[in-house]
């Protein structure tokens, strides 16, 4: 059922990504007076179809992008039997070359325009929640496998980052500090303030399978939140709102102790004390083969949470959507200079769909919709033949030497970026499969 509910997500999102993209493309094309025969989200076979007007809007059977399909255009379909003849004014080849710039541009920036609608509306709605530093430093960190390996220890005080203050627990594992160079943590240990260096590819850590986005939390007293479903927490007795006191007679206090108790204890029947409505009671559940007893834990923490108005939301969204685009950029300078491996940072659908998850979250949905948005605009924009940013970089020459490549160049340019395009497909599915199963 989660495979199912990661792979629905997983489509609705792209075709809505893909769907706004390439009507980016249809809207200034025909405020041009182009003629626009084809639009379609998703690639043939095509599975429906309707005509309206000079366009065929169809749906495709493979749901990775789409198309519009504008006459006298060199695109992906290497239609190229009418270019021969003297070009008819309706045509992408009659127009000046400023028209058919911003034709290519549109498909960018309908998916810039839509990511930051999504972060203004998601911060105007949502707000955002965040732990404060004086919350975190109350018990100090948990210094997972990957934070330990770079010298973090649990209960370290984190007391500034590459020297300066900060304010939340975000600005901590932010991936814009974390693809930056030369960062430290000054940590308080036992007293004593530490300087904690991140290694400049630890990002490739982090994107590795077996840590992926985690390094360290916080100290947390928690309680039991929702039950999975014919879970052993279930079977066990554990209902949402419990509070664990111990552990085969260990006293409990934080999260991490639990999750590190449990892990010892794998496939092992335990003896639990709750504390449910004021009452003690005793459970025996049994560990799982992963070390979970299958719950949500509820973080007892105090949280901070700044609301904003419509107005404020606007630069706050902004900010976020291309703070996201910032990253992309920072990312592949990281991949280019050999401190992040494109075997590790890179995905393709498999793990797309794993970001969405296997439960149905809308925030989540639109959280990575807006995201995703972002990073295909910035993809779009790669000077590429067959991509956007290789029209557009064809395009630029031709305006600033007035000499317009020729057809045949053109045509071949394509060809070549559609076999670049396909092998970073086929590489990014590798991956995926890979990290499946290493």
């Amino acid at each position: 059922m989660e495979g199912i509910i990661m792979t629905a997500q997983l489509l609705l999102g792209l075709s809505i990504l893909v769907g706004v993209h390439e009507l980016g493309h249809l809207l200034a094309a025909k405020a041009f007076g182009m003629r626009v025969e084809k639009y379609s989200i998703g690639f043939p076979p095509k599975i429906w179809g309707r005509q309206f007007g000079e366009t065929e809007y169809s749906i495709g059977a493979i749901p990775l992008g789409g198309f519009v399909k504008i006459t006298g255009m060199i695109d992906e379909s290497l239609d190229v039997k009418n270019l021969q003849a003297e070009p008819e004014p309706w045509e992408f080849r009659a127009k000046p070359a400023w028209q058919r710039l911003i034709v290519m541009m549109g498909g960018i920036i309908v998916n810039v325009v839509t990511g930051i609608f999504i972060f203004i509306m998601m911060t105007y709605t949502q707000g955002e929640s965040y732990l404060s530093k004086e919350e975190l430093n109350k018990h100090g960190i948990v210094a997972y496998e990957l934070g330990e390996k770079i010298g973090l220890k649990t209960g370290d005080r984190i007391i500034n980052i590459n020297g300066a203050d900060y304010e939340t627990f975000g600005d901590i594992v932010s991936m814009d500090l974390l693809l930056g160079t030369d960062v430290f943590y000054t940590v308080e240990r036992d007293g004593q303030q530490l300087k904690i260096s991140v290694p400049n590819d630890f990002v490739d850590d982090l994107s590795d399978s077996k840590g992926r986005r985690i390094f360290i939390g916080s100290i947390m007293k928690f309680e039991v939140g929702r039950v999975n479903p014919g879970s052993n927490a279930e079977k066990g007795g554990l209902i949402e709102g419990d509070r664990i006191i111990s552990v085969d007679g260990q006293p409990v206090e934080f999260f991490h102790e639990f999750s590190d108790m449990l892990f010892e204890r794998k496939g092992k029947e335990i003896s639990l004390i709750v504390d449910r409505d004021g009452q003690n009671r005793t459970l025996n559940p049994t560990v799982d083969d992963e070390g979970m007893l299958g719950f949500r834990r509820v973080a007892l923490l105090e949280e901070s949470r700044r609301d904003f108005s419509f107005a404020e939301s606007i630069p706050r969204g902004t900010e976020k959507a291309f703070g996201f685009l910032w990253l992309n950029v920072k990312a592949f300078g990281k991949i280019f200079s050999g401190d992040i491996s494109p075997q590790k940072s890179i995905s393709g659908p498999i793990g797309i769909a794993g970001m969405f998850g296997g439960t149905w979250d809308w925030l989540n949905f639109w959280n990575l919709v807006g995201l995703l948005s972002m990073v295909l605009a910035f993809m779009n924009f790669l000077p590429i033949p067959a991509l956007d940013g290789g029209h557009v970089m064809f395009l630029t020459w031709e305006m600033i030497t007035g000499r317009k490549p020729s057809d045949k160049f053109l045509e071949n340019a394509q060809k070549v970026g559609m076999v670049i395009i396909l092998g970073i497909m086929v590489f990014a599915i590798f991956n995926d499969v890979s990290k499946l199963f290493p």
